[in-house]
């Protein structure tokens, strides 16, 4: 499990704010007003994924095949029922 600088353990639910402010991205963004996810890799390779209009609320925390069975997913269309 990697560690945050506090040194305490890096979990899902935790406050993103915990993981600094440096390295956070807007990996897509479409035209609504500025809500959009925002993601950082993490050291020890996994994913903090937060909402970037509460950039301090919780994160979750997705290994790197998590991140790539879902976006392999979304990008075949798994995934439109979300939206439709």
């Amino acid at each position: 499990m990697a560690s945050k600088a506090s040194g305490g353990p890096v979990r899902n639910g935790m406050p993103a704010g915990d993981l600094g402010t440096e390295g956070w991205h807007k990996p897509w963004s479409g035209t609504n007003g500025g809500s959009c996810v925002e993601a950082k890799r993490l050291p020890d390779g996994r994913v903090a994924v937060r909402q970037s209009t509460d950039p301090e609320g919780p994160a979750l925390i997705y290994t790197r095949d998590e991140m790539i069975t879902f976006l392999e997913g979304a990008k075949a269309g798994l995934a439109d029922f979300l939206v439709d």
